[in-house]
């Protein structure tokens, strides 16, 4: 069964990689780094969602028409890159290496 990982696990992670001099801790580490790049881009493409919504309004000369949101649209590819991104990281890993469990207790109240 694969392991999933969240964002806030990259740094343990990227840590158990950094003890071990390796080509695929190397590739690993590579990986993090994109994954951090990403997931600080969803981010920001997520808050843009929020604001803005889902649909927006583009001016076409004297007319205006409802389209999706190009950040949607973004954030969509944006996720499934990440999401492939987080599982070749996870398949790099040693079986040994236990990823820690998310009780939710950090992102309790979050939605809110």
């Amino acid at each position: 069964m694969a392991k999933k990982i969240a964002y806030k696990d990259l740094k343990v992670i990227e840590k158990t990689f950094k003890e071990v001099d390796t080509d695929k801790s190397k590739l690993a580490l590579s990986l993090i780094d994109e994954a951090y790049f990403l997931g600080e881009t969803l981010s920001k493409l997520k808050k843009k969602i929020l604001k803005d919504g889902v649909v927006t309004e583009m001016c076409r000369g004297s007319y205006s028409i409802d389209r999706e949101n190009p950040a949607l649209k973004s954030y969509n590819a944006s996720l499934k890159n990440y999401q492939a991104l987080l599982k070749q990281i996870t398949d790099l890993l040693p079986p040994e290496i236990e990823i820690p469990k998310d009780d939710g207790f950090d992102s309790f109240g979050d939605d809110a």
